[in-house]
């Protein structure tokens, strides 16, 4: 498919019934990157998990700075003040597609108190009042907010589908999580029937699948195929890896993409055993020893275990850390003067946020027909290139991550949300003097999480 014009528009619906756009003119187009860019050489993804900018950027100085966080939200007409949480809790909250109408409410985002809430079983007092209306304690956070004060803070990220992880991870290597390339169907829960995700799940385990109209219309086994960024790297040479804690998770995207994973049997077990599967590695530790032997490739996408997710109830607070390893590994090296790190949240993960998605009219011709987009995620830009101490307004998903790469590195446009999204342009001024970077202070280094031995820990079900 040819790239479409930069300055593609697409009409949206919003919540009140007015109709705006989601374009490809995120900013001047002056900043806009230049194909094969010697500024820009190496893009890394960090890939978090489930948090809004509500919930987890209750940041003060981000606020006085004009970021849109929220201190109180709607529930079912009744204002419900934000109040502080530990980032590792002890519940969950569902954010399945069912639980994205209930938030939704027809665009009235008041039905939050509506999400059913999950409690681990030695939680006490559990849940809380309000339990989908907090913010993370910001002294649990200091590191990402140091790096989103320091850098540029996206507050209008939207994950590009209305559901929970594995369609997300499906969106950020390919911008859709349909079941073949020219489908109008789209992934839009997590498994069903089944623990091992993508092509190498047990047999029996399906995935619902949304139509045009909205409807979860149907199931399928979660094994799909159609073109995806890393074909395109793959076409010009172009390296990349994907870094993960574990095969057949529902975090590890490329394990649900046929041509990749290439699924056999072995010692009686599905295991991926494509070409293109010898670059996902495993352990995701192993990004930082690739950083520090000069190993990055072009392109890498960085996928926590779920101690450092941040995913409620599953991690361990270490989440902050772990980024800022990362982040620390590559501003103290060479790579920092031609890298750009893209860090996001892959879904809500049911917390409260108060901004109204844009929505893409159902019964239409429209790509995305009911299904995209879903709320809020963090975005935080992290280069020498990008504004500094910058709030981007400017309406971003995951498709603006993959049209920056395929600007970056002049590839052709996959055709699905990266040829509807902006190119994160708005975050970066390449005529500026490049920032020096500075050291992001954590409680745990690199060496903790690579000195970590234990089995790595990956979502139940979410």
């Amino acid at each position: 498919m040819a790239r479409l014009p930069f300055c593609l528009m697409f009409v949206l619906l919003t919540t009140a019934g007015f109709l705006v756009s989601l374009n490809g003119c995120g900013g001047a187009t002056a900043k806009s990157v230049p194909p094969n860019s010697p500024l820009i050489q190496h893009v890394v993804v960090i890939f978090q998990e489930n948090r809004t900018p509500d919930n987890l950027f209750h940041d003060s100085t981000l606020i006085a700075a004009g970021a849109d966080i929220a201190s109180s939200g709607d529930s079912q007409g009744q204002t419900i003040p934000l109040t502080p949480i530990a980032l590792a809790n002890d519940y969950d909250l569902d954010h399945s597609h069912k639980a994205f109408d209930s938030m939704y409410d027809g665009g009235k985002m008041d039905g939050a108190g509506l999400i059913n809430v999950n409690c681990a079983p030695t939680a006490q007092n559990c849940p809380p009042p309000n339990a989908q209306f907090m913010y993370v304690n910001p002294s649990d956070v200091q590191p990402y907010f140091q790096l989103a004060e320091q850098y540029t803070f996206g507050d209008r990220m939207f994950q590009t589908n209305q559901g929970p992880s594995f369609p997300a991870h499906q969106f950020i290597i390919s911008g859709t999580s349909a079941p073949t390339a020219t489908s109008d169907l789209f992934a839009s829960e997590n498994l069903a029937g089944g623990s091992t995700a993508g092509c190498i799940a047990t047999a029996g385990t399906t995935v619902a699948l949304i139509d045009p109209s909205g409807a979860q219309s149907a199931h399928q086994y979660p094994c799909y195929d159609h073109p995806t960024l890393t074909d395109l790297l793959d076409a010009k040479n172009i390296s990349w890896r994907y870094y993960a804690p574990s095969a057949g998770s529902i975090w590890t995207g490329p394990d649900a993409i046929q041509h990749m994973c290439v699924p056999q049997t072995q010692n009686g077990q599905l295991v991926c055993t494509g070409a293109a599967w010898s670059n996902v590695i495993i352990p995701q530790t192993q990004v930082l020893t690739d950083i520090a032997n000069h190993q990055l490739p072009a392109v890498s996408w960085v996928i926590p275990n779920g101690r450092a997710s941040d995913h409620a109830n599953d991690n361990d607070g270490s989440g902050p850390s772990w980024v800022a390893s990362i982040v620390n590994a590559i501003g103290q090296s060479s790579y920092w003067s031609n890298t750009a790190i893209f860090i996001t949240w892959d879904d809500w993960g049911g917390w409260y946020d108060h901004v109204a998605p844009p929505q893409v009219l159902v019964n239409c011709a429209q790509w995305g027909c009911g299904y995209v987009y879903g709320f809020r995620v963090p975005l935080i830009v992290v280069s020498p290139y990008a504004l500094a101490a910058h709030i981007s307004h400017t309406p971003h998903d995951f498709g603006s991550i993959l049209r920056f790469i395929e600007e970056n590195f002049d590839l052709p446009s996959l055709g699905y949300a990266d040829a509807y999204a902006d190119n994160l342009s708005d975050c970066f001024n390449y005529n500026q003097t490049p920032l020096k970077f500075q050291t992001i202070p954590a409680a745990l280094s690199a060496e903790h999480f690579l000195n970590d031995r234990r089995p790595p820990t990956d979502p139940d079900d979410d």
